[in-house]
């Protein structure tokens, strides 16, 4: 079974370089409306069963978009469980300046997660933003054939991928975090037991050129 994840396309926020986690939201770009369409047209052919999808509008539109594009559009299924990673008194603030009071949490935010600690500002901690998304992939893997889409946030999603596909905590960013629109492919068996993912594909906007 194969499983399709995608981060929502750039907006306001992201162009500004401001933080956008579980409780912020900005406007899509214009130009990103033409990127979720060449994503779309990308995998039209595929035939998901449904598109699981942040309840962010950020994240709603993007998925609203790629599904008008496929052959056979499908169900999508809004979670909140698929949020970005919670980032408490980050939230719309300008990247720059908070790297001045939280250099080294950031750091570790962006480099490495096993030493990640957001009490500082009132983070989630990247646990839990795997869990939760996690148990969303694992629900839709087990009560349905697939293929499925999820669409979401880049730096739960990024942990959550990186994760399911093996990797420790401390190398959950060693490739780096997902660009807006790419498409990454994990595949796996509906066998619960022996249940593995294999990373078939990550990060690839070579059709937004």
């Amino acid at each position: 079974m194969k499983l399709y994840f995608t981060r929502h396309g750039k907006t306001e926020w992201n162009q500004a370089l401001r933080f956008q986690g579980m409780s912020g939201d900005s406007p899509l770009l214009p130009t990103s409306y033409d990127e979720i369409k060449l994503l779309g047209q990308t995998i039209k052919h595929v035939p998901f069963e449904k598109i699981f999808s942040s309840t962010s509008p950020r994240a709603k539109k993007t998925a609203q978009g790629i599904n008008k594009e496929l052959e056979k559009p499908v169900e999508i299924i809004y979670t909140d469980q698929l949020k970005e990673l919670g980032l408490g008194d980050l939230e719309g603030q300008s990247i720059l300046e908070m790297r001045k009071i939280y250099s080294q949490e950031l750091d570790h935010m962006r480099y490495r997660l096993d030493r990640y600690n957001p009490e500082a500002f009132q983070g989630e901690p990247i646990e839990q933003a795997i869990s939760r998304i996690s148990s969303v992939v694992e629900q839709a893997i087990d009560t349905g054939k697939g293929p499925f889409l999820f669409v979401g946030h880049g730096a739960a999603l990024t942990a959550a991928i990186q994760s399911l596909a093996g990797k420790e905590l401390a190398e959950l960013r060693s490739m780096g975090g997902l660009k807006n629109n790419s498409l990454s492919i994990l595949e796996t068996t509906k066998n619960k037991q022996n249940r593995s993912y294999t990373l078939n594909l990550w990060n690839d906007d070579s059709f937004l050129l």
